[in-house]
């Protein structure tokens, strides 16, 4: 299958989807989150899908592979703040959000470094 536009790749579809379970997740956070764990979770998981929309864009392989690297570190980023809100019981278990991180932070990371 032919990829026309961002919108095709499963990693972005995946990492879309994950960012919609964050906004879910984070919205019941308490209030005393909103301007903290909460907004930096939110913005962490915009970043990958993101990133990846904005890497494909791009006119040469470097700038794609450099975009792709950004959303990689705006994943481990969002897996540490996920880690952290469950660790102060703002979340309970999520198998959805945790499959997601590491869906898509494998594809990331294969992505990064192909075998040769």
């Amino acid at each position: 299958m032919k990829t026309t536009s961002f919108k095709d790749l499963i990693v972005w579809r995946k990492s879309y989807k994950l960012a919609l379970e964050v906004y879910k997740v984070t919205g019941g956070f308490p209030k005393s989150e909103t301007y903290g764990l909460s907004q930096q979770m939110r913005k962490a998981a915009v970043s990958i899908p993101s990133n990846i929309a904005e890497g494909y864009g791009r006119q040469h392989k470097a700038e794609y592979d450099q975009f792709l690297s950004i959303a990689y570190g705006s994943l481990l980023e969002l897996e540490t703040q996920f880690l952290l809100a469950s660790d102060l019981k703002y979340v309970t278990e999520n198998p959805q959000i945790e499959g997601l991180l590491k869906e898509v932070g494998s594809m990331l990371y294969r992505m990064l470094h192909p075998i040769c």
